[in-house]
C-alpha cells in the first residue's frame, strides 16, 4: 500500500469520525406534513400558521413541519388513511361521515381517524356573477354553476344541499368541477355564473372576485337548509357580515361547518402533542396569523365539530391544561 493510499484512507477515516457525532441528531429529525386545500383558501394559511409555530421550537423536539396544498377535506382524510399525510384539515361534516361510515364513507368508517382540534367556522359561501342578476340560490337553476372539485369537502356539502332541495347536478346547464383557486377567475371571465365554497372569512378567494368584477354574495336559507341544520349535528346557521367584501354592504344569511384538524391514531402521540402544544402555548400569535383565526377560543376548539375520538397526543395536552377531564 502506497503512502498516498494510506494518506487517503486516513483522510476518509477522519472524515467519517467527524461525521459520526452528527448521525444521531440526523436520526432524531422527524418530518410532519399537514394537508390543507387550495393556496388561496384559509386551510393553507392556517396550516402554514401551525407549521410556523411547530418549527419555531424544532431544535427542542426535532419535528420539521411542512404544508401541502391539496384537493381538500376528503382528499386529506383519504391520504391520512393511506399513511401519506400526518395531519390534515377537514370540514366537520366530512370528519363526521368518515368517523361514522356514512355518505362518501358508506363503504366503511375510518376506524383510526382521530380529531386534533377544530379551527374557524366555514360558512357555505355562494358568489354570483354581477351580470347574472341572481338574488337567491334557486335562481341558479339552468345556469352554469361550479359545484367544487371531487375530493373536496365543498363538493360533498354541495351534494347534500342539492339532495335536500330535490335537485341533481343536471338542474344546472353546466355543473363545473373547478378547484377553489380556479372558480374566482372563471366567474370574472364569464365562464360560470356562480360557485359554492365552504371557507373561513375573510378569504382572498372571495375578496378577489368581489373586488375585480363586483361579484355578489347570495344567501342560503329556506326549508331545505332549515332541515339540514336541524338534522345534522355538524351544521349551524351562520352570517357573513355586511361590508366584509367590496360591493357587498349587507349581511348574508347562510349555514356552514367548522374547519377541523385530524390525524390517524398511527401518527405518534409525541408528534401530535408537540403540534397542539406549539399552537396553544403560542395562542395569541396563532390567532394573529390569519383574520379567520382571530376569534378562536381553546375551550371550543377541543370539542366543537369533533366527531372522531381525540388523538392521544392531543388528549394528553388538553388534560394537562384541564380543558378535558
Amino acid at each position: 500500500m502506497t503512502l498516498k493510499t494510506n494518506f487517503r484512507l486516513s483522510l476518509a477515516a477522519a472524515a467519517l469520525a467527524l461525521a459520526l457525532p452528527s448521525t444521531p441528531a440526523l436520526a432524531q429529525q422527524k418530518f410532519m406534513t399537514i394537508g390543507t386545500g387550495g393556496v388561496t383558501g384559509v386551510y393553507y394559511a392556517a396550516g402554514g400558521a401551525i407549521c410556523r409555530l411547530v418549527n419555531k421550537d424544532r431544535a427542542k423536539h426535532g419535528i420539521r413541519c411542512s404544508v401541502e396544498s391539496t384537493g381538500g377535506s376528503v382528499f386529506n382524510i383519504n391520504t391520512i388513511k393511506a399513511g401519506e399525510l400526518d395531519l390534515g384539515f377537514a370540514q366537520s361534516d366530512v370528519q363526521f361521515n368518515a368517523a361514522k361510515g356514512v355518505a362518501q364513507y358508506k363503504d366503511g368508517a375510518f376506524a383510526d381517524l382521530r380529531a386534533v382540534f377544530s379551527v374557524h367556522p366555514e360558512p357555505f359561501t355562494v358568489l354570483a356573477r354581477k351580470e347574472a342578476g341572481v338574488k337567491s340560490f334557486t335562481e341558479f337553476k339552468g345556469k352554469r354553476f361550479n359545484v367544487g372539485n371531487p375530493g373536496s369537502g365543498t363538493r360533498s356539502s354541495m351534494e347534500e344541499l342539492l339532495a335536500a332541495m330535490g335537485w341533481t347536478m343536471k338542474d344546472f346547464s353546466l355543473a363545473s368541477e373547478l378547484k377553489a383557486d380556479e372558480h374566482g377567475p372563471a366567474l370574472c371571465d364569464g365562464k360560470i355564473d356562480g360557485f359554492f365554497y365552504a371557507v373561513g372569512h375573510p378569504s382572498a378567494n372571495i375578496q378577489d372576485p368581489t373586488t375585480t368584477c363586483g361579484a355578489q354574495l347570495v344567501g342560503l336559507s329556506g326549508p331545505a337548509v332549515d332541515k339540514l341544520v336541524a338534522d345534522k349535528p355538524y351544521y349551524a346557521k351562520a352570517t357573513i357580515p355586511g361590508g366584509l367584501y367590496p360591493n357587498n354592504p349587507n349581511p348574508t344569511q347562510t349555514y356552514g361547518v367548522l374547519a377541523t384538524v385530524v390525524a390517524s391514531s398511527k401518527v405518534p402521540a409525541e408528534t401530535v402533542y408537540q403540534t397542539v402544544k406549539a399552537v396553544f402555548d403560542n395562542f395569541e400569535e396563532f390567532k394573529k396569523l390569519h383574520p379567520a383565526l382571530s376569534h378562536l377560543k381553546p375551550e371550543n376548539m377541543v370539542k366543537d365539530g369533533l366527531s372522531a375520538p381525540l388523538h392521544e397526543g392531543a388528549l394528553k395536552y388538553y388534560k394537562e391544561k384541564g380543558w378535558v377531564k
